[in-house]
């Protein structure tokens, strides 16, 4: 059974569709209701809204990453500048190459080793790229979730910005409520899918440079990474190391 909750957008958002949002709160418990959910989230994602949706770590807020508008409005939701830009999601590891250039081979072992999965790299974007993510300075930050529900909305949409479902400086939502009442007067859909099954946010890598740098440990740990690196000679530093400090 949906869940409904009308609320009036403040009068400085154009007066189109987004004028008088009602949020929807999406059950997926039978084959049925995650259908109805996803076909839901995907056609607000079309129409330029925003959407909570699960992820294999925490939930996400989404928009359609080539819809500038969207972007900003998502950015404006969590209260984050430009200088934040949210990192893409997608739903098959073959289109990183339509994302990045120059990624590093020992970036690609990663990809085949963690993807699906809690990983996101940072590449260097396409430059012809017509998206408007924030201040990138050039990067892309891109992930392949490891959640069937997540994947069912990015095969129908394509590539998500989606950044943690929460207030900036407050927890990251691990239940579609908590996201609501942080969210909720600025998003369309939001698809119940239980409580996160993974809890921590996604570990960040910096594949501009070689070594690679952490950005943020999350899920994947220092130790999984280099045992599948350390074979190439690509180990990453820890962070704050010397040798991490050189790199820099």
């Amino acid at each position: 059974m949906t869940t409904t909750t009308s609320r009036a957008v403040p009068g400085s958002r154009p007066l189109d569709w987004h004028h008088d949002l009602v949020a929807t709160t999406y059950p997926t418990s039978t084959d049925e209701e995650r259908e109805a959910a996803v076909e839901a989230a995907s056609l607000a994602i079309q129409r330029g809204g925003l959407v909570v949706l699960p992820t294999d770590t925490v939930y996400g807020l989404a928009a359609d990453a080539f819809d500038k508008d969207a972007v900003q409005e998502l950015l404006d939701a969590k209260g984050r500048g430009r200088d934040m830009p949210p990192p893409v999601l997608v739903s098959a590891a073959t289109t990183l190459d339509a994302l990045a250039v120059r990624v590093p081979p020992w970036a690609r072992t990663l990809v085949e080793e963690f993807w699906p999965g809690a990983l996101t790299l940072v590449c260097h974007a396409h430059a012809s790229l017509q998206w408007d993510l924030g201040d990138t300075r050039g990067t892309v930050a891109v992930r392949m979730p490891d959640h069937p529900v997540a994947l069912e909305i990015l095969e129908r949409t394509g590539p998500l910005a989606v950044s943690s479902a929460n207030l900036t400086g407050r927890p990251a939502a691990t239940e579609v409520s908590q996201a609501e009442e942080m969210l909720g007067e600025d998003v369309e859909v939001l698809v119940d899918a239980g409580t996160s099954p993974g809890g921590a946010a996604s570990t960040i890598i910096d594949a501009t440079c070689t070594p690679g740098r952490v950005l943020r440990l999350g899920a994947i740990d220092l130790e999984r990474l280099n045992a599948v690196l350390e074979p190439l000679d690509a180990a990453l530093p820890a962070p704050g190391s010397p040798t991490e400090e050189s790199a820099g």
